[in-house]
């Protein structure tokens, strides 16, 4: 697979997984006490979904990087993807007005 073909395939991949790793995270978290956790382990899941992706596909990260540097930008890929989900999920939720 081309350099290009996998940075499509992952970026594709986590958006998908940022857009539903909030819902999920709420619906296994949803209880007392509990809620405030929600948002901290959306945000590893995805930072660990992220460097899992760049390692499995090193297209998404610089030519030549070895496994670290390609989890720790995989790391940041799943944090911008979940902040993506977030916001996709706000605007679903609220419609663009917000109101």
């Amino acid at each position: 697979m081309t350099r290009a073909a996998q940075r499509v395939v992952g970026i594709v991949v986590l958006l998908v997984l940022g857009m539903l790793s909030l819902p999920l995270a709420a619906y296994v978290l949803d209880g007392p006490g509990a809620e405030n956790w929600i948002v901290p382990v959306q945000l590893v899941a995805m930072a660990a979904l992220g460097a899992a992706v760049t390692i499995g596909l090193p297209g998404l990260a610089r030519e030549g990087a070895g496994t670290g540097r390609r989890a720790m930008t995989g790391t940041w890929w799943g944090l911008l993807a979940s902040f993506v989900g977030v916001v996709v999920f706000w605007f679903l939720l609220n419609g663009i007005r917000g109101a």
